[in-house]
């Protein structure tokens, strides 16, 4: 990135008026030299006058040295010039003081009023001298050369400086209008790039929730049951050998269910690791514009489970002791991945909560297809014994509603969720079938 506007402003540190030391020294020179020409001319002036030639000796260096203040002061250093220039004095400083002038951004018709001034009033001076030069014979030409004199001397005298002043001041706003664009537009790129950092933080930060939720809803379920079974198989191992078995059995399969969507989601993640990996450098600013893909929509998911799957789900449950009524309306019918996806984990986290705080509670599962929507609910009475879930010894982290409610959400949906009146609990959601 550009620094143009830090080197401007570490460049300032002059005296006075003065941006630098070097403009400083440059003037203070400049009217030393002024002060010089001016007290050298102002000799033949105070003879000419009648006047003590030191007198016109300090009238010179007095005027002459005007020029010090021609940044702070341009319009003042012109007018001196202007109306020392009868006696012949100020040169330099008619000249270096029109050309500040012009560079300076007063308004062009004071520039151009100061400048029609000086000119003319050279014109009239050196008119006036070439013409008593010629009356005492020290000039032999002819009467057109007065005229032309005149218009020559007061054009060089006046034009140059000028034209120069004007060039040098319009090349001096168009550098300060490219440094602040410039810096603008730095500040802009440094605006963009914190923003870009901040919609890339978001989209890792959703990516971290969308994967936290997804292992919750794979462990959660498939532990709860494995729990559950492990605590029915403790309890009936030495009364009934043949549903021990039974229950060992389904522990194991719920463990290895489990462990093959472990490994299926790890594997989605390490081949995306490893697409990284396998590709070139990244720039900084590709960043921004990945999180601005990222940012309108949710993470494209991997394969996951579907609504044809839902009465295996159930079954699990019903084979874990839990008695579940499930109940389908509408035409059955396919939908995005998102929707089915979503709608299958709403099921699961439910069942799986029921497992957790109302083990041994009949439960009602409710799935409608309607015509723009897909609706769920589920539903558990109040379990038969206080109590009875803390045989199974379930932990609870809290997550599983507010992840629920952040997929359905997430797809436009609407998620309610509390107990009912009888004493059980309930939770609905409502997902656009679009």
């Amino acid at each position: 990135m550009t620094t143009t506007g830090e080197e401007h402003a570490s460049a300032r540190g002059g005296p006075w008026w003065w941006s630098r030391r070097r403009s400083a020294v440059f003037d203070w020179s400049l009217a030393v030299v002024s002060a010089a020409e001016c007290a050298v001319e102002g000799y033949p002036f105070a003879r000419d006058a009648g006047v003590p030639p030191a007198a016109g000796v300090v009238f010179g260096l007095l005027a002459g040295s005007v020029l010090l203040v021609r940044r702070k002061w341009p319009i003042a250093v012109v007018l001196v010039a202007i109306a020392i220039t009868p006696a012949q004095m100020g040169f330099l400083m008619g000249i270096v003081g029109l050309y500040t002038l012009a560079a300076s951004e007063l308004p062009r018709r004071i520039i151009a009023s100061l400048a029609g001034m000086q000119l003319v009033g050279t014109l009239i001076v050196t008119f006036v001298r070439v013409g008593q030069s010629m009356d005492q014979g020290r000039l032999t030409i002819g009467d057109w050369f007065i005229p032309f004199a005149a218009i020559t001397t007061s054009l060089g005298l006046t034009a140059p400086p000028l034209l120069l002043g004007l060039y040098v001041g319009a090349r001096r706003r168009l550098m300060e209008s490219l440094r602040e664009r410039a810096d603008s537009l730095e500040r802009e790129l440094q605006l963009l790039a914190e923003r870009a950092e901040e919609r890339a933080e978001w989209a890792r930060g959703e990516e971290r929730t969308r994967i936290a939720r997804e292992m919750h809803d794979v462990v959660a379920h498939r532990v709860s049951l494995m729990v559950v079974h492990a605590a029915a198989l403790q309890a009936v191992a030495r009364k009934d050998p043949e549903k021990a078995v039974r229950n060992a059995a389904l522990v194991g399969d719920m463990g290895r269910q489990a462990l093959t969507e472990l490994r299926e989601m790890l594997g989605v993640l390490r081949s995306g690791e490893g697409a990284g990996a396998r590709g070139a450098v990244v720039p900084s600013a590709a960043v921004g514009v990945a999180a601005v893909a990222v940012a309108p929509g949710v993470v494209e998911e991997g394969e996951g489970p579907c609504l044809s799957e839902l009465d295996e789900l159930v079954g699990q449950s019903a084979a874990a002791g839990m008695v579940v009524d499930l109940s389908v309306e509408g035409e059955v019918r396919g939908y995005a991945r998102a929707v089915e996806q979503t709608a299958y984990r709403v099921v699961q986290e439910a069942l799986t909560n029921v497992h957790k705080h109302a083990a041994g509670a009949k439960t009602y599962v409710r799935l409608a297809h309607r015509v723009a929507e897909i609706a769920m609910q589920v539903e558990n009475e109040p379990p038969p014994e206080v109590g009875s879930a803390s045989s199974a010894r379930l932990p609870s982290g809290g997550n599983g509603l507010v992840g629920m409610r952040e997929r359905v959400v997430a797809l436009g949906g609407v998620f309610v969720s509390g107990p009912t009146e009888a004493g059980g609990f309930r939770v609905s959601a409502v997902i656009p079938a679009v």
